[in-house]
């Protein structure tokens, strides 16, 4: 519990810290909202009643503060360019934003587990050259580059096997699951193929530690061969590591699906984002640059408590220093 207690702790200051350095990067940029929904004919007294309007005329202190306390009541605020609640707009785009990401994750580890244990379980040393080409090419193809390529090769219309969509998402959304599913299959591929790149080096490199341990010689010594105990020792005991790659390849995701929606035309938050930020709408920005950090804060948080409940070691070393601090 005390661990428990003291990350809270420091979530809920990097949360403060972090709101308090996007409010203020974001004052920073050059420009004004209400020049931008006024037009370039508008006049000066017409600025100054947007920006009374939009409450962009009070002290920074102020602003920060109505921006804040919204949030601890679930209230994002309200774009200035469209006049619609930036929640619900956040809400609309994170289902599409956040299944892509979970099928590419699903995608990823379907790849990279696999192929780094038999890199690890192969002797043939022709097969180990082959897996640790394959990891380096294919962590080393761009998205764009990638995702262009499997349109032409999958995509219906302009594709060789025209069998899914390439370009946009369904008008009812997950009303209709098969043909939102299929709309997500190519940029997920596109995201998967090259996390699952990574994820095959860090689990070859962690279960082939594992393997040279006394743990996987006294598993062989009793009685299992060396296939089995590398799957069933030398795999567990990597285990948090992998699931630390995990946790920070799903975040890396968040940021990096936005050059695949704009690829597909996916309405998610990416393109959000970007349409949000060219217009100046500070409003929403705010509050959509907070929600993904403080996402990434959470999930820090999530894999670090995971890493300590999967490894006993981490809880005994606290045990032992926490008697030598007392």
């Amino acid at each position: 519990m005390r661990f428990v207690g003291k990350r809270l702790m420091l979530f809920v200051a990097a949360l403060i810290g972090l709101s308090v350095l996007v409010f203020v990067m974001l004052r920073v940029l050059p420009g004004d909202v209400a020049a931008v929904i006024a037009g370039t004919n508008a006049t000066p007294e017409r600025i100054a009643s947007l920006r009374a309007e939009l409450g962009l005329d009070k002290p920074l202190v102020a602003q920060y503060g109505d921006w804040i306390l919204g949030l601890v009541h679930g209230d994002l605020g309200v774009s200035a360019i469209g006049g619609k609640s930036v929640a619900q707009q956040v809400a609309a785009r994170a289902g599409v934003t956040f299944p892509l990401i979970v099928l590419s994750l699903l995608i990823a580890l379907a790849i990279g587990l696999p192929l780094g244990c038999a890199a690890v379980l192969t002797r043939n040393h022709h097969l180990r050259g082959l897996f640790h080409g394959i990891a380096i090419v294919a962590g080393a193809v761009p998205a764009l580059w990638g995702g262009l390529l499997l349109i032409l090769l999958f995509s219906r219309g302009s594709g060789l096997l025209g069998l899914l969509p390439a370009q946009g998402f369904p008008d009812d959304g997950w009303s209709a699951p098969m043909r939102a599913f299929a709309s997500l299959i190519l940029p997920a591929l596109t995201t998967g193929i090259t996390a699952g790149a990574s994820i095959m080096r860090y689990t070859r490199a962690a279960v082939g530690d594992m393997a040279s341990s006394q743990a996987v010689d006294m598993a062989m010594a009793c009685g299992m061969t060396r296939r089995q105990a590398v799957l069933r020792v030398a795999l567990r005991l990597a285990t948090p590591q992998l699931v630390s790659v995990a946790g920070l390849t799903f975040a890396q995701m968040v940021t990096g699906v936005m050059v695949v929606e704009n690829l597909f035309a996916l309405p998610g938050l990416g393109a959000m984002l970007v349409t949000d930020v060219g217009n100046r709408d500070l409003v929403a920005v705010q509050s959509e640059l907070f929600l993904l950090a403080a996402f990434f804060l959470l999930l820090g948080l999530v894999v670090d408590m995971t890493h300590r409940a999967l490894d006993p070691r981490l809880k005994a070393s606290g045990v032992v220093s926490g008697k030598v601090n007392a």
